[in-house]
């Protein structure tokens, strides 16, 4: 029987990414998203596009007509990309249907990781530097935690960026408050702090992260990258960034983390480098990330490779190359940011540098979604962003 995949998440960019390294290998792929149409559905590459509730809002609907559609179309690999829908998918995963592969490891192991508030009492058994660390249930505790709190700032972290709870998803901030006043205001002002956090101390640094994709506890490959502008400028996602050799220490912290856990599949495994090189644990996330198409470009094809994994065959050898990637509409953004900031942050001279830096052709720059041999994805995103800015 052919393989058939369902991607959903369409209109991100990592499920562009999935969709082009899949579909490419001729592979029966059909993309899935809450909206008609999608920019990874657009794609040559993607079969077809299914509709399917939104999953933030109805998170049950979401999943009864992914459920139904994988049944009816015989669907065998099933590759939610964001993690409101992994989340959601892995709630119920014991109703799929026997047939289809769900490339994750058990519920269990997921929790230990995806879960902060157990990654941060995990990683300290393992030797894996993690910043001071006062456990909270509810925001009644973390108040009375930021009153025997002398040193600001500090780090409010929930438990989880999505909370699957009451029929639909929560979406969540780490906020980073400058006062215990800041602090105290951001307990009371979100709701998502009645569930469990952490105060945590800020580590001045910057971050990195390590890019993994394990079987059943062995490691297959690591992958990392270093983001050359970001949106917004002060750091955000990333718009322009390049390949580099994967940090040993973090690697070696990373490895050790997910053999523990027997993990199976992708993961995002991020840390702060403090200025004397100590790399601190930070979070744990069990999908792809933004820059996908990086990783696949310097020749570490990761949905390929999960996908073979998946379905018992065999890895070819992996060697990664460097190469730099440009999401081009999302670094148009970012100079329009820079352009509009005051001054104080960026001189008249520093903003014309960043115009030419903008214009200036770089035959190293491989674009991330508008490519000759499948444009449609850029003229849906180009469409959109038109859309949006007339709105």
């Amino acid at each position: 029987m052919e393989p058939r995949i369902l991607i959903l998440d369409g209109n991100q960019r990592a499920s562009l990414a999935a969709v082009r390294s899949l579909g490419s290998r001729g592979l029966n792929v059909t993309v899935g998203e809450s909206s008609l149409t999608s920019l990874a559905g657009a794609s040559k590459f993607a079969g077809k596009h299914m509709l399917y509730p939104n999953p933030y809002e109805y998170p049950r609907e979401f999943f009864e007509t992914i459920k139904e559609y994988v049944a009816e179309q015989g669907i065998s690999f099933l590759l939610p990309i964001t993690e409101a829908t992994s989340y959601v998918i892995l709630q119920y995963r014991d109703e799929l249907p026997e047939h289809v592969t769900l490339p994750f490891p058990d519920s269990g192991a997921v929790e230990q990781l995806a879960n902060k508030n157990e990654l941060f009492k995990l990683a300290p058994k393992l030797d894996i530097p993690v910043p001071k660390t006062t456990f909270c249930e509810n925001a009644l505790e973390g108040v009375a935690a930021l009153s025997k709190t002398t040193s600001f700032p500090v780090v409010l972290k929930p438990y989880k960026s999505r909370i699957l709870a009451e029929g639909a998803i929560e979406s969540t901030q780490v906020i980073i408050a400058n006062s215990r006043s800041d602090a105290e205001s951001a307990l009371t002002s979100h709701s998502y702090f009645n569930y469990p956090f952490t105060v945590q101390e800020y580590i001045e640094g910057a971050g990195q992260g390590v890019f993994a994709l394990f079987d059943h506890g062995k490691p297959i490959c690591f992958f990392a990258h270093r983001r050359l502008r970001e949106k917004p400028p002060g750091g955000g996602v990333s718009v322009l960034s390049e390949s580099v050799a994967v940090n040993e220490r973090l690697k070696q912290s990373a490895e050790q983390l997910l053999r523990h856990a027997k993990w199976h599949g992708v993961a995002m495994v991020e840390f702060r480098v403090a200025n004397d090189g100590t790399g601190y644990l930070m979070e744990v996330n069990p999908r792809f990330w933004g820059s996908l198409q990086l990783a696949i470009d310097s020749g570490v094809d990761f949905p390929w490779l999960l996908y073979l994994i998946s379905t018992g065959q065999d890895i070819p050898g992996i060697h990664w190359r460097h190469r730099r990637v440009r999401w081009l509409l999302g670094d148009l953004d970012r100079l329009y940011l820079v352009l509009k900031s005051p001054v104080s942050d960026y001189s008249l001279g520093a903003k014309f540098i960043e115009i030419m830096r903008f214009l200036r052709p770089n035959r190293r720059n491989r674009h991330e979604v508008n490519r000759v041999n499948d444009l449609r994805p850029f003229w849906f995103e180009l469409k959109q962003y038109l859309r949006a800015l007339r709105n």
